[in-house]
């Protein structure tokens, strides 16, 4: 077992506390990851927001990268001193979704370790706990990632990245001459126009509130820029056609609910951004049915990490991918509630806490 240091949820809506707490040892198939970096993802403020529920206490934190300290029996492929990418995907590798090359919905994830706080268990929620100076996770978490990658850097490809390209690429399989809107250019919809870019996509239309997070987006790969607010179907025949489709990387229902405005007949809009439990939406199924438009969801850019993450490393190596310009300002952990704050105010495109 070990002490370490973590940011602790113990009422939703409050600033994190920053404690320590007891990890377990790893056991069969687990490992323990010391942690340099983690993101601040606006996952993680949803919950410390208790908009998704869950139990407290709790820590938070799942987009992460660090190195293996030990490892428990039958893990392979990975020893003491690795550096890793720390992942949500606990995925079991043999239930119909991991066959199908689909662990993001893995149907048996089964129950991650739990760290102790005296004699009170602490949630390490999303199966991750990342918010602290080490985690114990499975072994489907993890991924390797070379030393030449800053940590504030490389640990966003442990959601940020691959939520927003994967939408992209694996949901929308996007081809080239397709026409792209994605709605929000924060961290996620960053990544979602440099892989429309990288995709081939003939229009890539970028929609924010902010005059900075579009100026963004067009070093990103951006062709066209539209403030939010504006009639998507005007504002897209303005550029020549609608959209074939449409990424809305905010979980706002408003949004949400104009998404399908931007379509061309038979396009599809991607739910990429979650916004609280029991938020409703609407549309017009008359419209929706006549023109063969769809609406889907997509968790985590349906990645498999094995498949995806070498080609990413690999982009980035080539210059092709931008990791080290996600990053907006980094943290030490007993900042992490200015941290959150930055991004609970939309500030910056990726926030990181660095240990």
């Amino acid at each position: 077992m070990r002490d370490v240091k973590a940011a602790v949820c113990r009422e939703f809506g409050a600033p994190l506390a920053i404690e320590t707490v007891t990890l377990p040892d790893p056991g069969f198939g687990e490992v323990l990851v010391e942690i340099e970096a983690v993101a601040i993802c606006h996952s993680d403020i949803t919950f410390i927001d208790g908009g998704w529920g869950g139990d407290l206490p709790a820590i938070y934190g799942h987009e992460a990268v660090g190195r293996v300290a030990e490892v428990g029996v039958g893990v392979r492929d990975l020893a003491p001193g690795a550096r890793v990418l720390v992942t949500l995907i606990r995925s079991c590798g043999a239930c119909p979704s991991c066959a199908g090359g689909r662990p993001t919905q893995c149907a048996t994830p089964g129950a991650g370790a739990q760290p102790r706080s005296g004699e009170a268990t602490v949630v390490a929620a999303m199966n991750c706990g990342a918010f602290a100076e080490a985690v114990v996770v499975d072994q489907s978490q993890l991924a390797p990632v070379p030393d030449d990658i800053p940590a504030a850097a490389a640990c966003i490809l442990s959601c940020g990245v691959v939520t927003g390209l994967g939408a992209v690429v694996n949901t929308a399989k996007v081809r080239p001459g397709d026409w792209c809107v994605v709605i929000g250019a924060g961290g996620v919809g960053l990544n979602a126009i440099q892989a429309a870019r990288l995709s081939g996509a003939a229009r890539v239309v970028a929609v924010d509130i902010s005059d900075e997070k579009l100026d963004a987006a067009r070093d990103f790969g951006a062709t066209d820029t539209v403030l939010a607010g504006s009639d998507g179907r005007a504002a897209m025949l303005d550029l020549g056609r609608l959209a074939d489709h449409v990424f809305v990387t905010v979980g706002a229902g408003p949004v949400i609910d104009g998404a399908l405005d931007w379509l061309a007949p038979h396009g599809t809009a991607y739910l990429v951004g979650m916004p609280h439990s029991g938020t409703v939406g609407h549309f017009d199924p008359v419209s929706a049915s006549y023109f063969g438009q769809g609406l889907r969801g997509t968790r985590m850019g349906d990645v498999v990490l094995r498949r995806d993450i070498p080609w990413l490393l690999d982009l980035h190596a080539q210059g092709r991918l931008m990791l080290e310009e996600l990053v907006s300002e980094t943290f030490p952990l007993d900042r992490i509630n200015d941290a959150i704050a930055a991004t609970r105010a939309g500030q910056g495109r990726r926030n990181v806490v660095v240990l």
